[in-house]
Order: C-alpha cells, then sequence, then structure tokens
C-alpha cells in the first residue's frame, strides 16, 4: 500500500541524518512496538534522512514469509528505504521472568556488538522495554559518540512489579539501578503521557532533557470505513453487533473481565430486550489457551476467539466492530496509554476502556471525547457501558467521528515525526559543538 509522502523541507534544509534505530522488535514481527519504529524510520527516509534499524530475528508474533530468516545469523536488508541489520538473539520462555531478563540482555549485547561493526551515525534512538537496551545505546555513546534519545513506552519495572511479576526483591533493585542509570545517562527521553515523565522525573531523569511526544498511528493506512466488509462475510458475522478486542493476550490486559461481561449482557433476563451481542477476541498470548478454557466452562457462545490478524487485514476488524474495547488489570497503577485506543481512533469507532480511571488513558480518552470510560476489573460497568453504545447510534457515530479528527490533529505521522526530527537534530548541533569545542 502507498503512503502520502511527507511534507519536505526546501531545498536550504539542514544536512542529512544518519540514525540508528536500536529495537527488539520490527516487521515482520507484530504489535505496536515493531510498527512504531517500522513507521517512524520510513517517515524519516522520506524526509530525506539515512535511517538503519539494529535488531533481532522475527520472533515477536511474526508473520508472513519468514523462510530467508531461518537459521540466519546475521542479515542485511532494505525494507522501504530503511537498512535494517539483523542479528541471532537468546529465544527464552517469556513466561519465566529469569527466561525475559535472559533474553532481554542477550539481545543487548547482541545489538551493541552489531551496532560497534556499523559505519558511523549522528544520533540513535531507542526503544524501550526492553530496558536493557539503554546500556546498549550507553555503550555506542561511551564507544562512538553517538547520542541517544530512549522512547520510554512501559515504565520497566514498575509495570511488572504492579503485576506481581517481579517480587525478588533483589532483581528490583537490580533493575531500578539499571532503571536510573540509563535515564541519568540518556542524551534525551520520550515519553508518551506526562504521567509517564513524571514517573521518570522520580527516577533520576533530568526535566530539561524529557520531552512528551504522543505515539503515532498511521492515519493513511487505517481509515474509517463501513462496518459490512469482507471481514465480516469472512467469519459469518452478518449484522450482529460486534464488542471487539484485537491485541495481545497477555497478564496486563485482564481479559476476564470481558468475559464476565459477555455473560451478564447475553445470559440474564435482560437479554431478551435485545438481539445477541458477538464479543470478539482476536490475538495470541500467554492467557489466550487459559481465556478460552474459562469461556467453554462459562458457556459463554457469544465470544468468538480468532488469531492475530496482519496489520494489512487489522483495520478490517476495527471496521467490522460496533464498539472497540481497552483493557487493563487494577493492578496497572503506570500511566500506560496503550497503542490500540490510537488505532481505534484512526478507525472512527467507539472506544469502552476500562482502566484506571485516574491514569492518563483515561485522560486521553476524555480530551479526544472518542469513548466511554469504565473501572477496570468491574463487568458490570464494562456490560453497561456496551450496552449504553448498543442503545444509541447516533453516540457511537459522534465518538468514532470524533477519535479520527483527533487522530489527524495530533497523532499522525505529519504531526509526530516533525517533533522527533527536530529533537534529533537539536542533539546533533550539540554534539557537533562539543565536537568543536574539543
Amino acid at each position: 500500500m502507498s503512503r502520502r509522502v511527507l511534507p519536505s523541507y526546501s531545498e536550504h534544509r539542514p544536512l542529512t541524518l544518519r540514525i540508528l534505530l536500536l529495537t527488539a522488535y520490527f516487521p515482520p514481527d507484530n504489535g505496536s512496538a515493531a510498527h512504531l519504529f517500522s513507521d517512524l524510520g520510513e517517515a524519516l527516509v522520506e524526509r530525506g534522512h539515512r535511517v538503519t534499524v539494529v535488531t533481532g530475528m522475527p520472533s515477536y508474533y511474526a508473520q508472513g514469509p519468514l523462510e530467508r530468516y531461518k537459521g540466519k545469523v546475521w542479515l542485511k536488508e532494505t525494507v522501504n528505504g530503511v537498512d535494517v541489520v539483523r542479528v541471532s538473539t537468546l529465544q527464552l520462555t517469556r513466561r519465566l521472568m529469569v527466561g525475559r531478563a535472559l533474553s532481554q540482555f542477550s539481545t543487548a549485547a547482541a545489538l551493541f556488538f552489531t551496532g560497534l561493526m556499523l559505519p558511523p551515525h549522528d544520533v540513535a534512538l531507542v526503544y524501550s522495554p526492553p530496558l536493557p537496551l539503554g546500556l546498549t545505546a550507553w555503550g555506542l555513546q561511551s564507544l562512538r559518540g553517538i547520542p541517544f534519545v530512549l522512547n520510554v513506552q512501559d515504565l520497566f519495572p514498575q509495570s511488572i512489579i504492579d503485576l506481581g511479576l517481579l517480587k525478588n526483591r533483589w532483581f528490583i533493585r537490580l533493575f531500578e539501578a539499571m532503571e536510573r542509570f540509563v535515564y541519568q545517562r540518556a542524551s534525551a527521553i520520550t515519553v508518551h503521557s506526562g504521567g509517564n515523565r513524571e514517573h521518570i522525573f522520580r527516577r533520576g531523569g533530568a526535566r530539561d532533557r524529557v520531552t512528551v511526544i504522543p505515539n503515532w498511528v498511521d492515519t493513511e493506512l487505517i481509515q474509517p470505513a463501513e462496518r459490512m466488509n469482507w471481514f465480516r462475510r469472512e467469519h459469518a458475522l452478518g449484522d450482529t453487533f460486534v464488542v471487539s478486542f484485537a491485541g495481545v493476550l497477555g497478564y496486563s490486559q485482564d481479559l476476564d473481565v470481558v468475559l464476565e461481561a459477555a455473560r451478564l449482557v447475553n445470559h440474564q433476563p435482560s437479554a431478551v430486550a435485545h438481539p445477541p451481542i458477538l464479543w470478539l477476541i482476536v490475538g495470541d498470548g500467554v492467557e489466550r489457551s487459559r481465556l478460552e478454557t474459562k469461556a467453554l466452562q462459562m458457556g459463554l457462545h457469544n465470544i468468538l476467539f480468532l488469531s492475530l490478524e496482519t496489520r494489512d487485514r487489522y483495520p478490517a476488524v476495527l471496521h467490522a466492530s460496533d464498539v472497540c474495547l481497552v483493557t487493563l488489570h487494577a493492578k496497572v497503577k503506570t500511566p500506560v496509554v496503550p497503542s490500540k485506543i490510537l488505532s481505534i481512533m484512526a478507525a472512527g469507532r467507539p472506544v469502552v476502556a476500562a482502566l484506571d480511571l485516574n491514569g492518563d488513558a483515561s485522560r486521553f480518552i476524555t480530551e479526544a471525547q472518542c469513548g466511554l470510560c469504565v473501572p477496570p476489573e468491574d463487568p458490570h460497568a464494562l456490560a453497561e457501558a456496551v450496552l449504553r453504545l448498543y442503545r444509541d447510534a447516533s453516540m457511537r457515530e459522534d465518538l468514532g467521528r470524533n477519535g479520527r479528527q483527533y487522530a489527524e490533529r495530533h497523532l499522525s505521522l505529519d504531526a509526530c515525526v516533525p517533533r522527533y526530527e527536530e529533537l534529533l537534530r537539536g542533539l546533533m548541533k550539540m554534539k557537533a559543538g562539543d565536537d568543536r569545542r574539543r
């Protein structure tokens, strides 16, 4: 699919930047991390810069033709103008914290040595988590003089401490020390919300180095479209009212509240007041098997589980939906704004979010006027919000339209990429000034 070329500078624009992107995930990996840096890298290339991505071999729910990567230790390719250097990394089970930690440090080491072998770059941008990639960037900064921006998406280790997945006090101290170390040595830090910025201040990040830049969504790829589409035909959904959750099914998402809400809506006497509502869960992850078993045990015949869709098919899932869900466990107190909210807004669909009402995501949805927010782990509130939108087509249309307009104004590549470009160019100028003084 062709993408509209972003506006270019005049012939007097500053010199081209040589930008290094460090990330553990990149397409054909599937997920927000992979697509965020893919979109950003391609947009920076369209603006005239040279971009190199250093990443691992595809592994994170990777989709598409993967034969060329099998058995490879190192591989270089060009994807839509972006140079991608891949290196094999240690892959252990993500269910065990020790295995996850070893995989993350292995990835950090592999990307560090790969970065050392590359030609010089002006600046680097790092996706975190995994947090150890911050050590990779710091090592390249120390040995190669490359200033780096740390793009913090999830607040590690606090996010897994809240979920009870990290309890060992020695590991907690280790990761918190690493967090402070990386924050204090990054040339700049970007976060997607104000609450994340405050957390980084409390962890030792310098106030003059932390910038809030919202995550972006490809508003050209994801646009509003008719609900009666090929996806509905393919899965024989007809004109059923569809409430969907699409994404990774992990510990923090708390899909149990969706199962309970589905039971309340369709299995109580009030259900005779409206046609059946289909609750569609599209995704894969460590929680999927348990959730499918629980749905069967609950006798829920109004829930359909489907596998994670490829990126080009994903918009059709949103278009086929009447309401789109975003859920987070009550224990998730870090101020995360799930990226799926942005995709739902771009598709012009209303959001129903069950999450911390005092968090950044709730404030974001309220500001954009794109959906309804209810407390986490409250199936009654979630069911009532869905029924409210079921009964009010006008509200659904208004919320969907508001979300699309907000995404176009504030969350598109056109709106976000220039801010990153300005930040990266500023770091290059500072580095040049330091070199001249030396």
